[in-house]
């Protein structure tokens, strides 16, 4: 046996001691941390490969497409569905086939430096060792946290033009921020959009040069400068901003049938900060197989696409990263069977 299996062996063997002695912790073939539309999909492609995975849900399902108020762009459901449904859909197929699902935990500390298999613990209390971990805990849009935010997501407030911006059809638009994703999702809109303000709390922008000339060409688009969101008024559904100019201080109430707010996105992967290679923007390094640079330990969704952030292309990925985790778990045992020749 070579000394990296030996090295794995040990691994198994000193963990499952740890188990048999009673201490309280459970040993799963597979666990999937996150409960969105990537961490269903790998549970629904791992239940089916039999290997009876665990998903810790945390304290929201479907992650952020629970938020959304309808999704006309997912392949199959021509009529068109809510971000809870599509969730409830997916729980229930992957449930179907055999998947666990353990929900209002949350995993609040991992062990990835000893290999497979690898040690969770969750705030319950309870403690987890897993031959594979799929990471599937998406990112989460930066907030204004003003005043009717909270209150008007899924009613007027979005984070995602592809998503919701069909809805707004001959509509009046705001959109909050100055880079990329601000102007990219600005002249997604003009599509469907009457008029589209951006907001933005500079005089300048922070966009690339491109982009910036197809939004200053672009006649349905306006900008509205030094200026910030203090409030989103509504009763229903949006029907203004309360805006606050940084230079000359005037607060004035400005109509709008939308706001969407696009200043960043933070992925939720801290938990793993010296567990797992991150880029500069805190994003899981994976390669085209899901992998990350710890064997056994894969990652798919949003906690590592700051490029897409699609519910179909996080449905993708955590395909493919159930069925990598699926080949791997199957070289990896066979790595500690005993060769004919031991026996």
């Amino acid at each position: 046996m070579s000394n990296e299996g030996l090295s794995l062996t040990l691994n198994t063997s000193a963990r499952s001691e740890q188990v048999a002695r009673g201490e309280g912790v459970q040993h799963e073939r597979v666990i999937i941390i996150g409960s969105g539309p990537a961490g269903l999909t790998a549970a629904l492609y791992t239940a089916r490969a039999n290997l009876n995975p665990l998903v810790i849900a945390g304290y929201e399902l479907g992650g952020q497409v629970s938020l959304t108020y309808e999704i006309e762009n997912y392949p199959g459901f021509p009529q068109g569905l809510s971000g809870q449904e599509l969730v409830e859909y997916m729980k229930a197929q992957a449930e179907r086939f055999g998947a666990r699902i353990k929900m209002f935990s949350a995993v609040t500390e991992v062990d990835f430096s000893k290999g497979s298999p690898f040690w969770l613990k969750t705030d319950d209390g309870t403690e987890y060792l897993a031959d594979a971990v799929i990471v599937t805990v998406g990112a989460t849009a930066r907030r204004l946290n003003v005043p009717g935010e909270k209150e008007f997501t899924g009613h007027g407030v979005s984070y995602c033009a592809t998503c919701d911006g069909f809805f707004f059809r001959d509509q009046n638009v705001v959109v909050v921020g100055g880079g990329d994703s601000a102007l990219e999702e600005a002249l997604f809109l003009t599509r469907f959009a009457k008029r589209v303000d951006i907001i933005h709390r500079r005089d300048t922008l922070r966009a690339g040069a491109t982009l910036q000339q197809r939004a200053f060409a672009n006649d349905k688009i306006h900008f509205i400068w030094d200026t910030v969101v203090e409030e989103i008024i509504g009763d229903e559904k949006v029907r203004a901003v309360r805006l606050r100019n940084l230079k000359t201080g005037e607060v004035r109430e400005y109509p709008t049938d939308g706001v969407f707010i696009f200043i960043g996105h933070d992925p939720n992967s801290d938990l793993f900060k010296g567990q797992l290679e991150r880029d500069e923007f805190g994003y899981i390094v994976t390669d085209r197989l899901m992998r990350t640079n710890v064997e056994g330990v894969f990652a798919a969704g949003e906690v590592q696409d700051r490029i897409y952030r699609q519910v179909a292309t996080s449905v993708g990925q955590g395909a493919a990263a159930a069925m990598s985790a699926e080949r791997w778990l199957a070289e990896h045992e066979a790595l500690q069977q005993p060769s004919a020749a031991s026996r």
